[in-house]
């Protein structure tokens, strides 16, 4: 019995030949596509990067209100309970003043690496490109 699968004879079809115009124009249109493709993962990209860059102006807001509202709310409070304890008001309010000082910097700090122009940068973009450069280079070293 003959698997119907390896029964057909007919010999493979040979691909029609094409003229060197309609090869090269469908090469244009495949780099016309893929340039396309390319520039709307950019914009994508800047996008993302964009709302990145918006959180990031956040924190940095939310680290300017959260150290004005502890300089002005809780200073006062915590100046208070360390002079009761014994520490000379002077001394006290310094203290307080340093501590909620190192927690805005940090916060600001967070921020502001966050907003760094590299991190903005269409990377993946980028290694995509050259990605794309070194296949055509490969392809063409291969002719």
């Amino acid at each position: 019995m003959t698997d119907p699968i390896y029964t057909d004879t007919t010999p493979p079809q040979q691909p029609a030949s094409r003229s060197t115009t309609d090869l090269i124009g469908d090469a244009l249109s495949h780099v016309s596509s893929l340039v396309r493709k390319e520039v709307d993962l950019a914009r994508a990209e800047v996008n993302e990067n964009l709302n990145r860059a918006g959180v990031a102006i956040g924190l940095i807001v939310g680290a300017v209100v959260i150290a004005l509202t502890a300089l002005n709310v809780l200073a006062a409070a915590l100046t208070a309970a360390l002079t009761e304890a014994g520490i000379p008001a002077g001394w006290s309010a310094l203290l307080v003043g340093v501590v909620l000082a190192i927690i805005a910097f940090v916060l600001m700090n967070k921020g502001l690496n966050d907003l760094k122009l590299s991190s903005l940068a269409p990377s993946r973009t980028a290694d995509n490109v050259k990605r794309d450069a070194q296949a055509v280079k490969d392809a063409y070293d291969a002719k």
